[in-house]
């Protein structure tokens, strides 16, 4: 029996009238000018796109090894899924930000340029793309991108957010971890760590959980995630001191309960080990869906 968890990934966008009237505020340009540019070859503005802000972020970058992950020649481009996993494979944590140029804004402040997909076309003949937004003019009402085989490419706001609008105003950054969004929901900023964590890079799982304990202070998920990635490092002290400190909260969170059996197991502690899952199956009704899983987690401590 593993440890018990589970995440799914959000996205988030917004209108464009919202993102006219966001850019309104806006009061003084920001440019990151040396972000690197990585210049597309034909039909590879994915892993161009993603090279950039990978880079960025402080990672390693080989793009032709980043092509061959996410470019696919069938379609002649990449998808946002190739990306994220790509991401998340040199240890970063890919997150998905509102789709609202305050957004843009904030992370661009923070620092970090801005992954979008832009629809150059029409909405019933698409002609997708992934440029890096690296800079916004609210003086000039500009724009300012790696795109393409252009460095410093200046579109006009508008023109900016119908390609966007087109592409579903999606945009990511990539993480280091240990770094928070500039303007973070925590429930996506969360499942964007434990999809990281699923890929078995649990140093960056870690830190990114610390990260989070750090931001939201209590919070349950937050310390449930750092419980489960200290235990995978080995760190069982730490583990059995967060698990505690949940169920002293949250007695009947009986998945931290689990959890904290299979610490006090690594730890030699079988008995005590078996004394929370009894405690456990001592509540739990016996036509719950649930029960079994504790049996089985009885059972695998019980034979070890």
């Amino acid at each position: 029996m593993a440890l018990l968890g589970g995440a799914v990934v959000l996205s988030a966008c917004a209108g464009f009238d919202e993102n006219v009237r966001s850019y309104g505020v806006l009061q003084a340009p920001v440019e990151l000018e040396r972000t690197a540019f990585y210049p597309q070859e034909r039909y590879q503005c994915g892993p161009a796109a993603l090279a950039t802000v990978l880079d960025a972020s402080g990672a390693d970058v080989e793009l032709e090894a980043l092509t061959g992950q996410v470019y696919l020649p069938g379609r002649q481009g990449s998808l946002q899924v190739e990306l994220l996993a790509a991401a998340r494979a040199h240890e970063r944590v890919p997150y998905v930000i509102d789709g609202t140029l305050s957004a843009v804004v904030a992370e661009l402040d923070a620092g970090r340029p801005v992954l979008v997909l832009q629809n150059l076309g029409v909405d019933w003949f698409p002609q997708w793309h992934y440029a890096v937004i690296v800079g916004v003019d609210p003086l000039t009402d500009r724009i300012i991108l790696r795109s393409g085989t252009e460095r410093r490419r200046v579109t006009p706001t508008r023109t900016f957010l119908h390609t966007w609008r087109r592409g579903g105003f999606w945009a990511m950054v990539v993480l280091p971890p240990g770094e928070i969004p500039a303007l973070p929901d925590k429930v996506r900023y969360f499942e964007s760590v434990a999809a990281v964590e699923a890929t078995g890079h649990l140093e960056s799982a870690y830190a990114a959980w610390q990260a989070g304990v750090d931001r939201w202070p209590g919070d349950a998920t937050a310390l449930f995630g750092q419980a489960s990635a200290a235990y995978e490092l080995g760190h069982y002290a730490e583990a059995e001191a967060v698990y505690r400190q949940l169920l002293s909260t949250q007695p009947d969170l009986h998945p931290a309960r689990n959890n904290l059996a299979y610490v006090l197991l690594a730890q030699g502690r079988k008995a005590e080990a078996l004394a929370e899952i009894r405690w456990i199956l001592a509540r739990i009704a016996d036509g719950d869906r649930n029960r079994e899983i504790y049996e089985d987690s009885y059972r695998d401590i019980a034979g070890q």
